[in-house]
């Protein structure tokens, strides 16, 4: 079989399982974080230290790993040369950016699992607008939109009252 086929799906496989725990564990961290603001069960914030520590140590550092040692050794079956492409090494810096991502998700978990969190939910969320007048910091949007006085529309809470 050909090695290079193999070495490919597997970090295939290892990127797409790290990129969803990079996604999922601010989902998780949200929740956690409206639940100590509420002042939540304390057997519901032990649930998501669990969950949160789960998910870091058994799916994302491993992923982690394996998508670092099987990207390297792709590169190391195309040859050395190759790295003076331009896409390689651009992907190469988004990768060690995602990286630190990874580890400043690893200190947030720390903080979660001292009960010292110091960021609100909505450094975690990509849809902060939606929730608050603030600026958007996941990207999607700049400003929050004003809603008309009609109800419902595609929003989801439509109905009266």
């Amino acid at each position: 079989m050909n090695t290079y086929l193999l070495f490919k799906s597997i970090h295939l496989i290892a990127v797409i399982s790290w990129m969803a725990g990079l996604l999922y564990l601010p989902r998780i961290f949200v929740y956690h974080s409206e639940a100590a603001t509420k002042k939540k069960s304390e057997d519901l914030m032990s649930t998501f230290k669990i969950m949160e520590r789960r998910l870091f140590i058994y799916i994302m550092n491993p992923a982690m790993i394996v998508s670092w040692i099987f990207g390297i050794l792709l590169i190391h079956t195309i040859g050395m040369d190759n790295f003076g492409s331009l896409w390689l090494q651009l992907k190469f810096i988004f990768v060690i950016i995602l990286t630190i991502y990874h580890f400043f998700l690893f200190q947030c978990l720390r903080k979660f699992a001292e009960n010292s969190n110091p960021y609100t939910c909505l450094l975690y969320k990509s849809d902060a607008a939606d929730d608050t007048p603030c600026v958007d910091l996941g990207g999607r949007r700049i400003i929050k939109k004003k809603c008309g006085g009609g109800g419902g529309g595609a929003g989801g809470g439509g109905g009266g009252g």
